[in-house]
């Protein structure tokens, strides 16, 4: 224990935990709808369908990315400032500058989409027979760029119930949607899909920002160059984020189809939306309301390094039991999502939750360059790992196979989460609490036990210490949970019933936790 250490605020700590509630349980729904949406293309489409799905995904986040220019994750920035400051004017300045921003670049990225489709398509399928169907994902493009602007305003200004109802009501109609053009129209169907939920989601978004009063605003020409400036500036470091990580997913999808077929493409795409699910529950909901507060703080180095490590041990709290389930239960959820065609890829999946374990405790730590305008250093981390990531999948996957792909993720989350923690302490002389030594270390002896047993044991013998392993760590989750956060912060379901002793617990001051 440090006695120097600060006493927790578990105010902080329920903040937290209703924004993870909040935005997760709308990640929740969206991951029913996603299970439902994979299982009809599963079925539909089986797994060449669903490859050639997720490489025209590929394609729409690279030039999503590319064009967006980084304006949306810098509109939230932006928008978090200006309402920091408590200037309606500049606030509805900033909000008109991002709008317009990204309308114009929304033109111009699905314009050059369509422009490049030729190439495109060869790079991405060997032939040009695919390239009309690449020009008309410029829609999706479109689309997801009017969208993200709509949503940073919602994002910036946390409004965090309204974000979450974007997110449950777009993707619902966008189910509804696409469904049926898949049923009728199969693999031809695959495109207008795409660009219907995008569309879905741009119709929804508008709807929840145009219930926000701005007031009026006449910018002169010097404030919105500046801000122009500002938002094309740190938005060049998020682009260049973005590109990186989804150019390698990209490259990556491409070494698959080169050496095990679309088909295979198929396996991977879904073992990487399963693995990704249950993270983005919590990576979702750290975006939404952990870095608009985490920029208001960056420039108090200890306050920082304080919001970091509750933050990272909520995540790591709610991570464990639900990778440890993915762990245990890969083969039956590969089938329940999608078919029993997708089987051979529970091993895939497995390796892919191991490399999400490390993403969700090496995110927080990130967001302290974002938050401090270190776009050097954000920048030189994500080319990093982008270069470790395809390096590993080049080798691996022609060595190994499809699990080569799964491999070389958790492998490159391996390197990229000591590289963040390194810098981080560098840079702000962060440390992981005592507390989140404790969680990290126990959940990966714990992930490790469970991957070992499926390694090493028969099926049976391995469930059930999988299973095992998944009720204990969710107890450890709920007990810990109810000891650092304000019963104010409890649904009342939850606090009616917590024991007195815990209750009591709350009222009293510790210190010690950071370390």
């Amino acid at each position: 224990m440090n006695p120097q250490a600060p006493p927790i605020d578990r105010r902080t700590y329920g903040q937290i935990l209703k924004s993870t509630v909040l935005i997760g349980g709308s990640s929740l729904v969206n991951i029913l709808l996603g299970m439902l949406r994979a299982k009809v293309f599963a079925l539909l489409l089986g797994p060449g369908g669903v490859g050639l799905m997720g490489l025209y995904m590929a394609v729409v986040d690279l030039a999503q990315t590319l064009a967006g220019l980084g304006v949306q994750s810098s509109g939230v920035r932006q928008i978090a400032e200006a309402a920091g400051s408590g200037d309606r004017a500049r606030i509805a300045r900033t909000a008109l500058v991002l709008k317009r921003l990204s309308l114009g670049l929304a033109v111009g990225g699905a314009g050059l989409l369509a422009l490049v489709s030729g190439p495109v398509a060869r790079i991405t399928f060997s032939d040009q027979a695919h390239a009309g169907a690449v020009a008309c994902l410029g829609l999706a493009v479109f689309f997801r760029l009017v969208s993200g602007a709509q949503a940073a305003l919602i994002q910036g200004l946390r409004r965090i119930s309204d974000l979450a109802r974007l997110g449950v009501f777009g993707t619902l109609l966008g189910t509804l949607v696409t469904i049926p053009l898949i049923y009728d129209l199969g693999q031809r169907g695959i495109v207008p899909s795409l660009i219907a939920m995008a569309a879905a989601s741009a119709l929804v978004s508008w709807w929840y920002s145009r219930r926000i009063d701005l007031g009026a605003c006449e910018p002169s020409a010097l404030p919105v160059r500046r801000e122009v400036a500002s938002l094309l500036k740190l938005g060049f470091a998020f682009m260049a984020s973005g590109f990186l990580t989804i150019g390698a997913a990209y490259l990556v999808r491409i070494l698959v189809v080169q050496h095990e077929g679309v088909a295979q493409a198929g396996l991977y795409q879904a073992a990487w939306t399963l693995g990704g699910l249950y993270a983005g529950f919590i990576l979702q909901a750290m975006g939404a309301d952990f870095y608009p507060r985490l920029t208001a703080a960056a420039q108090n180095k200890d306050e920082c390094n304080r919001l970091v490590n509750e933050q990272a041990e909520i995540s790591i709290l709610m991570a464990g039991p639900g990778v440890l389930a993915t762990l245990t239960f890969a083969p039956l959820i590969m089938t329940v999502f999608y078919s029993a065609e997708f089987g051979p890829a529970a091993g895939l999946l497995r390796w892919v939750c191991l490399g999400m374990t490390l993403r969700i405790v090496a995110w927080p730590v990130g967001f302290i360059f974002l938050a401090r305008n270190a776009q050097a250093v954000f920048f030189c981390t994500e080319l990093t790992a982008a270069v470790v990531h395809v390096a590993l999948a080049w080798l691996l996957i022609s060595r190994i196979g499809l699990d080569g792909a799964g491999q070389a993720f958790f492998g490159l989350y391996v390197w990229h989460t000591a590289a963040v923690y390194l810098i981080a302490r560098r840079m702000t002389g962060f440390r992981l609490s005592v507390a989140n030594r404790r969680l990290g270390l126990l959940l990966i002896l714990s992930m490790a036990l469970v991957f070992a047993a499926f390694e090493r044991l028969p099926l049976w013998p391995a469930t059930f210490v999988g299973t095992a392993a998944v009720l204990a760590s969710s107890l450890v989750s709920f007990h810990v949970l109810m000891r650092i956060v304000s019963p104010d912060a409890l649904p009342p379901v939850l606090r009616n019933r917590m024991p007195r002793r815990l209750s009591n617990a709350h009222r009293r001051i510790h210190s010690g936790r950071i370390g």
